[in-house]
């Protein structure tokens, strides 16, 4: 019997893929299963190097993380499921850690210490509350970018959190989350109209506490992190446009009308306040592109937004195939 199942959705992942799955492949006792959503460059055939210790699957389509950790789960053996991405390594027994601060806690999930180059914790991003409307809109609205340690966003990023304590936590990040096989069926699994990135996490988790499960942080388990892999791949627009409309689906799911409406206001401020600031000083891209970004963005996000758009029809057909084994349906 396995300890439990590591998963990795990869998505054009071959820059990393190998290191993440040399780490993996070295924890006793634990299954690697590799979700590939439909790479376009060699990621499969880096991972194929692999395939004595790990299993390969390739999706038709895209189907974005929530897709492709469900898929995942559902060929899993292991009762303990641990997301690692593709441009995480972890060290040594790190798995074996997440697994016991389930076990020792009777936990739902369980997350670990994210490390940055140069031995930095990745501060901010390892744990988070689930957001609140003040929160967000600290975001939405610049403020965190004026003073990044105003009340909200202390709050939100647990800025004042001792990471070298194991304690409750509402979000471990994605990156480096375990959970238990019947926590997740409990909450009917990631939804995958967090398409195809962002806020899937922090919706499992969200839906998780309202199960009644608790979910731990554990720092012994430790994962260094680039960070950034899949979503620095999208267009800028894309980029606004999933994050933004992403937030917004998680409001729509967990917060009232009227926060969903001042958030919608905060969306449109925001972006419009972003789109007149990058004539000025660009970020990333052309000041034209930036520009009609935020505006299109505003429009679709805060403005008009389409109701519950979610993933494409097609990733609902999803063919995903054993590589070279048969095919099979998930």
């Amino acid at each position: 019997m396995v300890k439990g199942t590591a998963v990795v959705v990869t998505y054009n992942s071959a820059s990393c893929v190998e290191r993440c799955l040399r780490a993996l492949t070295s924890e006793p006792g634990w299954e690697v299963l590799v979700i590939d959503n439909a790479s376009q460059d060699d990621t499969v055939a880096r991972a194929w190097r692999f395939t004595e210790q790990a299993r390969i699957y390739r999706s038709s389509v895209n189907t974005g993380f929530a897709g492709g950790v469900n898929r995942g789960v559902k060929l899993a053996n292991g009762e303990i499921l641990v997301l690692v991405n593709p441009d995480a390594i972890v060290a040594p027994g790190t798995l074996d850690k997440l697994a016991n601060a389930i076990s020792t806690c009777n936990a739902g999930a369980s997350g670990g210490l994210l490390m940055l180059a140069g031995n930095r914790p990745q501060t901010g991003n390892i744990v988070r509350r689930f957001p609140t409307l003040g929160s967000a809109l600290a975001e939405l609205l610049l403020l965190n970018n004026i003073w990044y340690r105003n009340p909200w966003n202390r709050s939100y990023r647990y800025l004042d959190l001792d990471y070298s304590r194991a304690q409750k936590v509402d979000n471990p990040a994605g990156a480096s989350l375990a959970f238990r096989r019947d926590a997740w069926q409990s909450v009917g699994g990631f939804d995958e109209r967090f398409y195809p990135v962002w806020f899937e996490d922090v919706d499992f988790c969200r839906c998780l506490r309202k199960a009644g499960w608790e979910i731990v942080y554990e720092p012994s388990a430790v994962f260094n992190h680039d960070g950034a892999h899949s979503v620095g791949q999208l267009s800028f627009y894309n980029h606004q446009l999933f994050w933004y409309g992403n937030l917004l689906r998680y409001f729509t799911k967990h917060h009232s009308w009227l926060q969903c409406r001042v958030l919608r206001a905060g969306i449109t401020a925001g972006l419009t306040l972003r789109a007149i600031l990058s004539l000025a000083v660009p970020s990333g891209g052309t000041r034209w592109e930036q520009f009609r970004g935020y505006l299109a963005a505003a429009w679709k996000c805060g403005i008009r937004p389409a109701r519950d758009a979610g993933p494409p029809p097609d990733v609902h057909n999803c063919t995903v195939v054993e590589v070279g084994k048969t095919v099979q349906q998930v």
